[in-house]
């Protein structure tokens, strides 16, 4: 072997090596900074990201994959698909009208002027876009909202302009765009019966217009991304890829289309993919490990196949003997040129760079590749197939030793660990009494009004306490004054929640960096990072803790600060946890063992912070699952299997308290409807979930599922800085009480506040408590 075989990233982070972008979109929406200052600085880091990829070796160097918000928002204003509230008339989508669609804005009209988002937004304002999980990841994206008339049109030239930007910089790069069907199929229409797809004809005119345009500017590759080949697909919805990619692959002559495919095995859809007319084809080889086989069979013998052998979505070292034994003999029978390799997935799921990690634990480190390291795994592997492997046998060995470190050290297996679950039995995972029996007991304990109110549980975290938390970890601040300054915010939040006149209380959670890490810091088995950020949504950034080994609790989290919040209040405190499914969703997990049987260790852990906190006094426990639907696999007939043993976690951890006890759980930005059975058995006192953005869409599950516990159907959405006013809130509660009976309705925004601003979060609280008084008055 000694033809080069090409390598690519489809994708890297773009938020910056030091969360650049998080500042300089928040100045802009604060007003500190202008629009120009906001674009200098992503420039900047695109021009870094392209400079870093070209040093490293990359072969196919992908632009547009950098976006000020979001990839699906940008393909909304690319194509011109920007709802009539937002007061577009036509003609370039403006920044603001962007950030509109992205955030909400202030007052009705302002869309096109001013800075949206800035201010108090105390006026009626225009709610935002819908927002859920990018497939199965912790990405959020905004879901395009169509007509059944929608008017497609070029309304952002953004794909051309970074590839010239790039090319001015002496980089040739392959421009990445959002696949015209998968758009489609993640768009919402106000007509249910509607099928988006009818519109396909309409947006294909707009991407051969940029096809060409790219061609013009020298582009001779682009990407195209198809995730939704990896779901389950109708007839039609495979007969509209033939079409689209019909249609495209002869829109622009000379330039040659990658289709990109990722989050799982194409299974059944395999031979629609492998039959469309495009010159490159690539699968994701980490999630579709067995289907090789089957993609080498149907492939066209001229499309280039690009093998997605490095983990897009995970930090573990790659075992590169054992991908290159697999990949080998691909190369030797189709040729180096017909050959690429590449990350599963965008690598916009994995942090920057492992050597930002100046205090990581030195054994996890050495097991880690971020994607810096996931570019370099891939540059050893083009060497390795185009030089042979003596060439890079100083880093396959290094690869190898990891490996072996790894799966040898006694830090990763605990023998208690183990021990206790294999002990468990079913009785484990089931409460003492029936719902009906419980509700009766906790209504007796609790003497709560109709139509409770309550707030899912963190008050925002503002620069004050952020400056403390920061001051305190660099040893500026001492614990006994950070501790203080902490139960001085407690104390102010619990008598303003007093005073507004919620019914149940939360203690705001100052204390806590974020929902996942605070617990994992306790816990065992994790391990931590200082920069290794990865985009959630916006300018959303989170740093998920490491599952490396068996997780146990070696003392209590958080009954100290509970047990300091219930002594300023006669009302209910409620304990706030995050869920096992939750945290595994949202960590790095470790891949040597079945997630079931981690997320199974930290359920135990959690169960045992719930004892607790029970024997402490805790009438009411909130366990949130925000993430549970969001590790639902892509295909259906996978569903149950994961249903069950994440139904059975949640219950592992809620099920060891008295019928008194009252356990709540939270769900946010999530489609339930399919899953509401699950959600059901879980078996929670108490849900709140998110349903403002869909004005109660995702209460329709109820009209046909009789839900029979206790739900909060979010009232306001705090992803937003408009304050919604009463009357909002009280039809929506009408529109709940259509599925709902007025006994199981709570009264609570659809997520926690931490990310709001307080001057934000008090008149929309006064008037959600008003909304709720309001139906008392009418019941």
């Amino acid at each position: 072997m000694n033809a080069t075989v090409s390598f690519a990233t489809l994708g890297v982070p773009r938020i910056g090596r030091r969360r650049e972008l998080k500042k300089a979109l928040e100045s802009y929406w604060s007003g500190q900074s202008s629009a120009d200052d906001l674009e200098k600085t992503a420039r900047e880091i695109r021009a870094a990201n392209w400079r870093e990829q070209a040093a490293l070796g990359v072969t196919r160097i992908p632009s547009n994959d950098f976006s000020l918000y979001d990839h699906v928002l940008d393909t909304c204003a690319m194509v011109g698909a920007v709802p009539p509230r937002y007061g577009w008339r036509g003609g370039r989508v403006s920044l603001d009208t962007y950030f509109a669609m992205a955030r909400g804005s202030e007052s009705r009209g302002d869309a096109g002027c001013g800075h949206p988002g800035h201010g108090h937004g105390h006026g009626e304002g225009v709610g935002a876009l819908e927002m859920t999980k990018w497939f199965d990841t912790n990405y959020h994206f905004m879901v395009p909202e169509l007509s059944d008339d929608q008017r497609f049109a070029l309304s952002s030239t953004k794909p051309v302009d970074h590839f010239e930007e790039a090319k001015a910089l002496g980089i040739h790069t392959r421009p990445a765009l959002l696949g015209p069907v998968t758009f489609l199929k993640l768009a919402k229409t106000d007509d249910a019966g509607f099928d988006p797809l009818a519109l396909l004809p309409g947006l294909l005119a707009v991407y051969e217009d940029v096809l060409r345009r790219l061609a013009a500017a020298g582009a001779d590759w682009v990407q195209i991304d198809e995730p939704a080949l990896a779901l389950d697909l109708l007839p039609n919805e495979r007969d509209a890829l033939r079409f689209a990619y019909d249609r495209l692959v002869g829109a622009a002559p000379g330039l040659k289309i990658m289709l990109a495919t990722y989050f799982g095995p194409l299974g059944d859809n395999l031979g629609t993919a492998a039959s469309l007319p495009v010159a490159g084809l690539h699968v994701d080889l980490v999630r579709g490990a067995d289907e090789l086989p089957h993609v080498l069979a149907a492939a066209r013998s001229d499309a280039v196949l690009s093998l997605g052998v490095i983990d897009g979505r995970n930090v573990w070292r790659a075992d590169l003997g054992a991908i290159l034994d697999r990949i080998e003999p691909v190369v030797t029978a189709r040729g180096a040129g017909l050959v690429e390799i590449a990350p599963s997935c965008s690598l916009l799921h994995v942090p920057i760079d492992l050597d930002l990690e100046d205090a990581l634990d030195v054994d996890v480190k050495g097991w880690l590749a971020f994607a810096v390291q996931k570019i370099g795994e891939l540059s050893v592997l083009s060497r390795a197939l185009g030089e042979g492997r003596e060439s890079v046998a100083e880093e396959l060995g290094a690869a190898q030793a990891a490996i072996e470190a790894r799966r040898a050290s006694p830090r990763v297996n605990d023998t208690g660990v183990r021990a206790r679950i294999a002990g468990l039995d079913a009785s484990a995972a089931r409460r003492k009494g029936a719902f009906a029996e419980r509700r009766k007991a906790q209504a007796g304990r609790l003497s709560l009004p109709a139509f409770p109110t309550t707030t899912i549980g963190s008050f925002p975290q503002t620069s004050e306490v952020r400056k403390a938390r920061s001051a305190n970890a660099k040893g500026a601040l001492s614990s006994a004054d950070y501790e203080a300054f902490l139960r001085e915010e407690t104390e102010r939040a619990v008598r303003w929640q007093e005073e507004i006149g919620l019914d149940v209380l939360v203690h705001g959670e100052f204390e806590r960096n974020d929902m996942v890490q605070y617990f994992g810091e306790q816990l065992s088995g994790f391990v931590f990072t200082k920069h290794a950020w990865v985009q959630s949504y916006g300018s959303r950034y989170v740093r998920p803790p490491i599952v490396f080994g068996d997780v146990s609790r070696p003392e209590p989290m958080t009954v100290a600060w509970w047990r300091y919040a219930q002594s300023l209040t006669t009302k209910p405190m409620k304990g706030m946890l995050t869920g096992p499914v939750t945290i595994l969703n949202w960590s790095f997990v470790r891949d040597d063992q079945p997630r079931a049987e981690t997320c199974r260790q930290i359920a135990l852990a959690i169960r045992d912070e719930v004892a607790d906190l029970e024997a402490a006094g805790a009438a009411m426990i909130q366990i949130d699952e925000a993430a549970l639907r969001e590790g639902l696999p892509l295909r259906r007939r996978d569903w149950a299997a994961y249903l069950d043993w994440a139904v059975e976690c949640f219950r592992l951890c809620s099920s060891g308290v008295a019928d008194e006890t009252q356990i709540h759980t939270h769900m946010c930005y999530s489609e339930f409807n399919d899953i509401i059975e699950a959600i059901g058995a879980m078996d929670a006192d108490v849900i709140s979930i998110e349903t403002s953005r869909s004005r109660m869409e995702l209460l329709g599950a109820f009209e046909t599922y009789k839900y029979p516990n206790e739900i909060g159907p979010g009232v306001y959405d705090i992803h937003s800085p408009r304050v919604p006013a009463t009357q909002e809130m009280t039809d929506l509660l009408k529109l709940a009480l259509a599925r709902l009976s007025a006994g199981q309705i709570w009264v609570n925004p659809d997520c926690g506040l931490k990310t709001r601003k307080w001057d934000e979060v008090r008149p929309a609280l006064v008037n959600m408590v008003a909304a709720a008084k309001e139906l008392r008055a009418s019941a």
